[in-house]
């Protein structure tokens, strides 16, 4: 049978081939083109929405996510990345779960779209509990006061700052830190205005209060032979 078979391909092979190449002609000319659909491959942001309440994330998922797209050709031209994200709800998520699972669900496409593919398959986000604590603000100071003088006393107000974050992270040994300060060539009293830097970048402020005033109090050396007065206070401008 198989001889016959290969007799029967090699048997006016060019109007068979021919028959092909007019059926396909057909086949495009009759179909339209925007019936037709193609696969586009896109890189989308990955968001993570819904985080429950008293909850952090400490690990977060990877940024981006590679997709593949299907769509008629019309439509798969305008599809673009800026257009889409895939988006993961936590609103179930527990301090215990650290792998979730992605889907194509996660994504909304235009009508007529469809989303086939997906990489990976699922993201590790690590979550905790939510802490707070109270922690205390120290001047950082850059320089030294003119000739024959020195700082007697440093007066930070707030002298301490509510913080919160996630559990790990909030440490109430730590301390806040003011901005650098520059007391070189002083010689009076100054106050100076300086944000608080908190020493992780997971904390945050509770209050809307993140700068100090911070006070430096400028004295005569003792051996500088001047008389014990109290300086005046200057507001640095």
């Amino acid at each position: 049978m198989r001889p016959t078979l290969a007799r029967w391909i090699a048997r006016d092979w060019k109007l068979k081939l021919i028959s092909l190449g007019l059926a396909l002609g057909l086949w495009l000319l009759l179909v339209p083109s925007d019936k037709m659909s193609s696969e586009k491959s896109l890189t989308i942001p990955l968001e993570a929405r819904n985080i429950p309440a008293g909850l952090e994330i400490v690990e977060r998922p990877v940024a981006t996510i590679d997709i593949t797209v299907r769509a008629p050709n019309r439509l798969l031209g305008e599809i673009r990345p800026s257009g889409l994200a895939a988006r993961i709800d936590l609103d179930r998520a527990t301090i215990h779960q650290q792998e979730y699972p992605l889907s194509t669900s996660m994504i909304e496409v235009p009508p007529g779209a469809k989303v086939v593919k997906i990489s990976p398959s699922k993201v590790t986000i690590k979550l905790e509990k939510t802490a707070g604590a109270t922690l205390e603000v120290h001047a950082t100071l850059r320089g030294k006061p003119a000739k024959g003088f020195h700082i007697s006393r440093i007066e930070i107000e707030p002298s301490g700052v509510a913080v919160q974050g996630p559990e790990s992270r909030v440490r109430a040994i730590d301390a806040a830190t003011t901005a650098p300060i520059d007391v070189s060539g002083i010689g009076e009293s100054t106050v100076f205005d300086a944000d608080i830097i908190l020493p992780r970048p997971e904390l945050r402020f509770i209050s809307p209060q993140t700068s100090a005033r911070v006070t430096v109090t400028i004295e005569p050396d003792k051996s500088a032979g001047r008389p014990a007065a109290k300086a005046a206070v200057k507001k640095n401008p």
